[in-house]
């Protein structure tokens, strides 16, 4: 059983004793930790929340739960039922609501369920924010509302407001989507995505829609994260099917992953990199990604003669930079688009209404397309930490060593060389430094991860 508590939200999996799980007992501390926390940011006004769930097999449980200690606390709860993230986060501002409860575990497997925690902007919280609330679960210093003033109980149902909302994006061209007669495959692993998915690509005017593992059934069919090593059957199916390319959605809807007509991956790196093209095409303004993400997304940027800047990772981070910088188009490279003209979540219909609008006036198919951009290969790696070793020092240790290069410190330690870079990250889960390679060829790549962690075994 595992139970991770973090700014962002409360994640773990489904069973086993309290605290060693998110068992309903925890479900039910952190929510009201939570409604203690909204109740605060109202000044005495009447607190609405809004509750989203992906399809998974322990959604209806944790929605129960979450939707009763809500009203127990007082709170007004909008029930959307199954909808997606970047749905959720949309309801929160329609509803003028004082926050919202996401209850999905995103790319992780069936056991796994979590909370995600929304403010009134339909963003997650940032860091003072979720360490509020984490201590408000740790002290318990919330109380529960009288009979009288029990909140109440409303469903309504976003999916057809996203699409919409989406329709309604002035580079969302329907008319050239239209014109194109795309044939597009869509595999949403059976969660939320199988409902949203094809509703969107049928508004936009796709000619024809295949649809992979739509059922929302929370039985997924492989491992939901959307990279390649769980996608070969569904690449081998698009690949067959002769269809114009497909989308490959996570759970709850936030990534967004290409695969060209060939069955070739697009890369997950890439649907922010072509989509920001297009973005840029259109709109000259600055990109953000955060520091684990391609430097494609840098070149494509400043080809447009544009300014590109990185962020810490984690999506609260890329929104605060996007704001700072007053970006027009950003994200993470794990293919969740971030379009301020639509909200600052990461949201796949989005990314898949530009995509398509992109690819349409292009006139190239997908592989092409991907081609026109510049290859670059990312090595993902980690090495576990030894009891007691001091990694802020380590870290320290190589910026001396590479004090040549450029070094980015704001989170880990980034080393950017002219062809490559290297980021090194202390997970907040597990005891390992997470290190990540990216250069011009896979063999690089690798080849500069291993000279890192070899640096990092002669300093300890």
């Amino acid at each position: 059983m595992t139970l991770i508590k973090s700014i962002s939200g409360i994640r773990g999996t489904i069973g086993g004793k309290p605290g060693e799980g998110l068992s309903p007992v925890d479900v039910v501390k952190y929510t009201s930790a939570y409604a203690a926390w909204a109740i605060e940011q109202s000044a005495g006004d009447k607190v609405k929340i809004v509750v989203g769930r992906d399809a998974r097999i322990s959604g209806p449980m944790v929605s129960s739960l979450v939707i009763a200690t809500l009203t127990g606390m007082g709170c007004d709860v909008v029930n959307i039922g199954m909808a997606t993230t970047p749905t959720t986060e949309i309801a929160v501002v329609s509803e003028h609501a004082q926050g919202g409860l996401i209850l999905t575990a995103s790319h992780n497997p069936k056991q796994w369920n979590a909370l995600k925690l929304l403010n009134s902007s339909g963003e997650f919280l940032n860091a003072a924010e979720g360490e509020k609330v984490l201590s408000l679960a740790e002290t318990g210093d919330f109380s529960y509302a009288e009979v009288d003033d029990l909140g109440t109980v409303s469903e309504k149902d976003y999916m057809q407001v996203h699409v919409q909302k989406i329709l309604g994006l002035e580079l969302v061209d329907t008319n050239a989507i239209k014109a194109a007669g795309f044939s597009v495959a869509v595999d949403a692993v059976n969660s939320v995505g199988g409902i949203a998915m094809p509703a969107l690509l049928k508004a936009l005017g796709v000619k024809n829609v295949i649809e992979i593992n739509c059922e929302p059934t929370g039985h997924f069919a492989h491992t939901p994260e959307p990279v390649p090593e769980n996608l070969v059957e569904t690449s081998e199916t698009i690949r067959s099917s002769q269809v114009d390319l497909g989308f490959v959605v996570d759970p709850d809807v936030d990534r967004l992953v290409v695969i060209s007509e060939d069955g070739s991956m697009f890369n997950e790196e890439y649907t922010l990199v072509a989509v920001s093209d297009y973005v840029l095409n259109h709109t000259p303004g600055n990109t953000v990604s955060n520091l684990s993400s391609s430097r494609a997304l840098r070149d494509v940027t400043e080809s447009h003669g544009q300014r590109y800047s990185a962020s810490a990772v984690g999506e609260v981070n890329v929104v605060a930079k996007m704001k700072e910088t007053g970006a027009v188009i950003g994200g993470e490279g794990n293919g969740g688009v971030i379009y301020p003209a639509s909200h600052y979540g990461r949201d796949a219909l989005a990314g898949a209404a530009l995509f398509l609008s992109h690819l349409a006036k292009s006139g190239k198919k997908c592989s092409e397309l991907r081609r026109s951009y510049p290859d670059y290969f990312i090595s993902k790696n980690k090495i576990e930490l030894t009891p007691g070793i001091d990694v802020g020092a380590l870290l320290e240790k190589l910026k001396d060593k590479y004090a040549g290069e450029q070094i980015t410190d704001i989170d880990g330690v980034k080393i950017d060389f002219p062809d490559s870079w290297v980021h090194l990250r202390k997970s907040n889960t597990e005891a390992i430094i997470r290190i990540y390679a990216e250069a011009k060829t896979e063999a690089s790549a690798r080849e500069l991860a291993v000279q890192v962690i070899n640096d990092i075994k002669n300093l300890v």
